[in-house]
C-alpha cells in the first residue's frame, strides 16, 4: 500500500489541489476506498464516494438528470456507460492519455463519441467452490451447457440483469454466441438450477466463497481476491466462448465540479492509479499499456472470446428489450 501511495503521490503531483469531487464507484468496495483515500491524500481534494452496481448507477444518473449530484462515474461494466452516453447523461472528453491505452479502451471511447473510456477489462466465466463440489461429488463445470445439467439444480447463483451489469453481459454474450431464441431457451433451462438472482454482480462469487452455493456466473477476475482470503475458490471460462466487460469511466453532464472531475479522470488513467486495482485484490486487465499486470490477472491469450459487439449491446433499447424478455420469459418461471 505504501509503495502504491508513493507512486500515486508522484503521479498526482502535477494535478495540484482542487475542489470536492463526487464519484459513483461501481468497482468493489476495497478498490473504491483505496482510490478515494490515495487521491484525497495526494491532491488535497475532498472525495465523496457513493458505491453502486453499474445498473443502479445508471438508474441514479437518469433520476438525477435535471440536477446531477455526481461528477465522475468510475468503473462498472461498459454497457451502462455507453447507454449513459447515448442518453446525453455524460459529456465528451478526449483525454490526452488515450494513445497510452489498449486498443479496446480507445475503441470504447470512439464508440461513445468520447463520452466514456475503458479503464479495465475482464472475462466472464464461472466461479466454483472446490470443497463443496468434492463433497457433493459434482464435476467442475467447463461449458455453458454443463450448467443446465440436472445435478447442478439449486447449485448455481447469478446476478439479476436488471440491477447488474455482470448479468446483462451474460445475456448479451449468450445471445451473440447462440442466437437470441436459443439463448433464451438456454436461460430457461439454467433458471431451473439457479438458487438465487443476487442484486450485484459480485454477490454470487462471494456466495461461492462462503460455501452458500457451488457455482457462480461471474467475472473471473473476482475469483483470486476471494482465494487470497483463504476461500476454496477457483474460476474457469466456458469452452464454447465467452464475452468480456470493458469497465469504463465517464464524466457526468452538468457536473458541479467539472475541473476536479477532469483531474481525477486523468489521474485514474495513469499506470500508478490503475495498479491500485491489484493492491485492492482486484485482478482486471488495466487499460494503460504501461501499467504492471499482476500475475493473477486472467491470461486473455488463453481464453476463447466471442467478437462482442459493444456498440449494439450497449444501446439502451437493446438492453431494455433483452432484460424485459428475460423478466417475462425466464424470471417469471417457477424453479
Amino acid at each position: 500500500m505504501k509503495k502504491h501511495l508513493l507512486a500515486a503521490t508522484l503521479a498526482g503531483l502535477s494535478f495540484g489541489a482542487a475542489a470536492d469531487v463526487n464519484i459513483i464507484c461501481s468497482v468493489q468496495a476495497e478498490w473504491c476506498n483505496m482510490i478515494s483515500t490515495v487521491y484525497a491524500r495526494t491532491t488535497g481534494t475532498k472525495v465523496n464516494v457513493s458505491m453502486k452496481g453499474s445498473g443502479e448507477a445508471l438508474a441514479q444518473l437518469i433520476a438525477e438528470k435535471e440536477n446531477p449530484k455526481t461528477d465522475v462515474w468510475f468503473g462498472g461494466t461498459g454497457d451502462p456507460h455507453l447507454q449513459a452516453a447515448e442518453q446525453g447523461l455524460t459529456i465528451e472528453y478526449k483525454s490526452p492519455s488515450l494513445p497510452q491505452l489498449h486498443e479496446w479502451a480507445q475503441q470504447q471511447a470512439k464508440q461513445s463519441a468520447y463520452k466514456t473510456v475503458g479503464i479495465y477489462s475482464g472475462p466472464l466465466g464461472f466461479g466454483y467452490n472446490t470443497e463443496l463440489l468434492a463433497r457433493k461429488k459434482l464435476p467442475v463445470p467447463k461449458s455453458w451447457a454443463d450448467l443446465t445439467r440436472p445435478e447442478y439444480k439449486g447449485e448455481v447463483q447469478v446476478a439479476n440483469p436488471a440491477s447488474s451489469g455482470t448479468a446483462y453481459t451474460m445475456i448479451a454474450t449468450l445471445v451473440q454466441l447462440m442466437g437470441e431464441d436459443k439463448a433464451y431457451d438456454y436461460l430457461k433451462s439454467l433458471h431451473k438450477n439457479v438458487s438465487q438472482y443476487s442484486r450485484s454482480g459480485t454477490g454470487p462469487i462471494k456466495a461461492v466463497a462462503r460455501g452458500e452455493t457451488a457455482v457462480s456466473i461471474s467475472f473471473v477476475h473476482d475469483g483470486p481476491g476471494e482465494k487470497m482470503q483463504g476461500f476454496p475458490v477457483e474460476t474457469i471460462t466456458p469452452s464454447e466462448g465467452t464475452g468480456a466487460e470493458i469497465g469504463s469511466m465517464s464524466i457526468i453532464k452538468g457536473a458541479r465540479n467539472l475541473d476536479a472531475a477532469k483531474k481525477f479522470y486523468e489521474w485514474a488513467l495513469t499506470p500508478a492509479a490503475q495498479e491500485m486495482a491489484a493492491a485492492a485484490k482486484q485482478f482486471q486487465l488495466p487499460s494503460n499499456k504501461a501499467a504492471k499486470v499482476d500475475s493473477r490477472v486472467p491470461d486473455f491469450k488463453k481464453i476463447k472470446f466471442i467478437n462482442y459487439d459493444y456498440a449494439k449491446y450497449g444501446a439502451s433499447t437493446e438492453r431494455r428489450r433483452l432484460i424485459a424478455r428475460w423478466e417475462k420469459e425466464v424470471n417469471s418461471l417457477p424453479r
